[in-house]
């Protein structure tokens, strides 16, 4: 059985939990010379990662494979003559090419939402070409979800001038069709799906093995086919099911590895939203949103993010600092001014954090970024040609020795970088300097990123407690939480540990009353990620908080930084009575109580109606951080369970679209384990 899609969530597959590992490469022409011979080592490079990649029963089917390349003017020029279709200069249309139903009249249907959507945003439409594919040589799994293949063409509306407008008008065409035809009733809309749409770069790839690509695209064969670049990839697609459309590469980068924040980075990233703006896309921007897709991958998740931010005016470099920043925070040997930018900037974005080896183009300059752990292989060879093959790992092209300049391998956080327009490779260190020196940062957040440490007052009054045990019997505490779990972190100050599995029954099925806590289980990245050291861990982790009002991250400015900065997740009674009463900076703090007198289930659903209802007004007042306390829990008033209080809050502040403009902090008796 294959999939066009993601299959629905059903029993213990989840399509949240879609991570890949695999083989990823590019090799570039350092002045931009366009040839087929890159195209030709981009494919012998692809072949080679072809251990990387995966099959599944099916030995001619493999989890994807393909490769990017920048858009061949000669070569789409003269196949279009053929087909009675003129092109104009190059740069002067955008193309792509789009995975089609099946189905022939879903498949005109589908060509008419690109019709009239192109025409509606000014452009114009210049025809299609069935691509040629050669699907003998493909298994059966891949062969049965098959779409139709075809390539089309867009030209650019002659009053718009700058190629970089022309990329965002190609971008907003994109995903309005996209949205329309996901929402439409036809049967086969999981077959459609656009690879990209550029006058830069085009994509060929598909449910297939490394050493099928040229095989089963004919262009590829094609010697007229040239590019001063290639970047290839081959899937492993770890737990998931491998799909045409999330073969890589993607619009802008191929990724080995996984996102293991991925679901708490979308869900940021949705909450802030509604506030996105763009005077480069003014009132187009609500068009491309939601700018994360639904049932994509890890890969394809970060692919969306680094696409709207690059589209938004951000440099290749400075989007992907942004997303996977180097570990800054312990550094004692990094220049102030880049320390100032990293501290900048997590204002701005939590980091896309995994193990990952990312590379990434626009189809002018390339480059490859390692995580901050540096927990995914990623090699170079730099040739006395002009040459640069990155891979995930040497033994991709057969060269030389004498004719190797250098080479070397990329570091934890650290950057390869090749800008073709000026014919140069330029150092990670050149580019952090240059990104971190334009604009005042330091200024920035000494003027108005608050620290906690510096506010806090010491000595704060004990609150009265003359008898601890009814509070205790009120939070459901037994002598195990107490003895094992509360004790030992008292004493050491280091969580408790245990060993030989966790064998614990689920808590639905005790006859004793659970925690809401304990109907949960903490989620964790499988197959790839090695053990964390407690040396490493130091090095290269951060608890770090910054929390207030979130702004519009495609602008830069002072007010991302008007946050308050706090060292840890779990804070003191001096600091949380900081916060309560905070005054500095514009910052107000409410305190709403999550208690409720019990009788029936109404009046919990009621108490939490009111805790929302009064998060939300705070918002409209101001404020920029909310206290959720059940202090003052008695006979007749019963305390809501804290994680159903602040999830209830999240998401009714998510719906209404303004989640990202407060932080939620919780005074609570029942939190009493390091992953409550």
């Amino acid at each position: 059985m294959g999939y066009t899609r993601f299959p629905k969530r059903q029993g213990l597959y989840d399509p949240r939990f879609e991570h890949d590992s695999c083989g990823v490469g590019f090799v570039c022409d350092i002045k931009g010379a366009r040839s087929n011979d890159t195209v030709r080592k981009g494919i012998e490079v692809l072949e080679r990662l072809g251990h990387r990649g995966a099959v599944g029963a099916d030995p001619k089917t493999g989890d994807g494979a393909g490769i990017l390349i920048q858009v061949p003017h000669g070569f789409c020029k003269a196949v279009c003559a053929d087909k009675g279709i003129t092109l104009p200069g190059e740069g002067e249309y955008g193309t792509g090419i789009v995975f089609m139903p099946s189905d022939a009249s879903e498949r005109e249907y589908c060509e008419e939402i690109f019709a009239k959507t192109v025409k509606k945003e000014g452009q114009v439409l210049l025809g299609w070409r069935d691509v040629p594919v050669d699907g003998s040589i493909i298994g059966k799994t891949a062969r049965d979800t098959q779409p139709v293949i075809r390539q089309v063409f867009i030209g650019k509306n002659k009053a718009i001038n700058d190629k970089p407008v022309f990329e965002r008008k190609l971008y907003i065409v994109r995903r309005v069709i996209e949205k329309e035809i996901g929402a439409s009733a036809i049967k086969q809309k999981d077959f459609f799906y656009i690879t990209n749409l550029s006058s830069r770069t085009i994509s060929y790839k598909g449910l297939l093995m490394p050493d099928q690509v040229k095989d089963y695209y004919l262009d590829l064969k094609d010697t007229r086919i040239e590019s001063a670049l290639a970047l290839v990839h081959s899937r492993y697609s770890t737990n998931t099911f491998p799909t045409w459309d999330l073969a890589q590469p993607f619009r802008f980068l191929a990724h080995n590895g996984e996102i293991n924040t991925l679901r708490g980075n979308i869900n940021w990233f949705r909450a802030g939203e509604r506030l996105l703006a763009s005077e480069l896309f003014g009132n187009d921007i609500a068009k491309i949103k939601p700018v994360i897709v639904e049932r994509g991958s890890d890969s394809a998740t970060i692919d969306n993010v680094f696409e709207l931010l690059t589209l938004s005016g951000r440099s290749l470099a400075h989007a992907m600092m942004m997303l996977i920043p180097v570990a800054w925070e312990q550094d004692r040997s990094m220049e102030k001014d880049l320390k100032e930018f990293y501290k900048y900037h997590a204002c701005l974005m939590e980091p896309w954090d995994g193990p990952a080896a990312i590379a990434f183009t626009d189809g002018v300059n390339i480059g490859a970024i390692l995580d901050r752990n540096g927990l995914r292989p990623a090699r170079y060879i730099v040739t006395k040609s002009g040459t640069v093959i990155m891979a995930s790992e040497v033994g991709v092209q057969d060269i030389d020795p004498s004719e190797i300049s250098h080479s070397g391998r990329l570091e934890p956080g650290k950057m390869l970088y090749i800008d073709t327009s000026e014919g140069r490779i330029i150092d990670d260190a050149e580019i952090k300097k240059t990104l971190s020196a334009e604009k005042p940062y330091g200024e920035w957040n000494r003027e108005h990123l608050v620290e906690l440490d510096d506010l806090v007052r010491t000595g704060v009054t004990k609150k009265n407690e003359p008898d601890i045990f009814p509070n205790l019997k009120a939070f459901g505490y037994t002598r195990e939480d107490l003895n094992v779990i509360i004790k030992t972190m008292a004493e050491t100050g280091k969580e408790p540990i245990g060993s030989m599995g966790n064998d614990t029954p689920h808590a639905f099925l005790s006859k004793r009353p659970q925690m809401l806590y304990d109907h949960f289980k903490q989620l964790f990245a499988q197959v790839t990620n090695p053990a964390i050291d407690p040396i490493r861990e130091e090095l290269v982790m951060s608890t770090d908080n910054y929390i207030g009002s979130g702004k519009n991250i495609l602008n830069d400015g002072p007010e991302h930084c008007h946050k308050l900065r706090v060292e840890r997740p779990i804070i003191t009674n001096e600091e949380l009575e900081t916060i309560r009463d905070i005054s500095v900076n514009g910052f107000k703090t409410k305190c709403i109580y999550t208690l409720f007198r019990p009788g029936t289930v109404d009046d919990l659903k009621q108490a939490l109606e009111r805790i929302c209802f009064e998060a939300e007004f705070a918002i409209e007042q101001g404020y920029s951080f909310v206290i959720l306390s059940d202090r003052g829990v008695n006979k007749e008033n019963a305390a809501l369970p804290a994680l159903l209080a602040v999830s209830a809050v999240h998401h009714h502040l998510v719906k209404k679209a303004i989640r990202s403009q407060i932080s939620l902090i919780v005074e609570s008796g029942e939190p009493r384990e390091v992953n409550h």
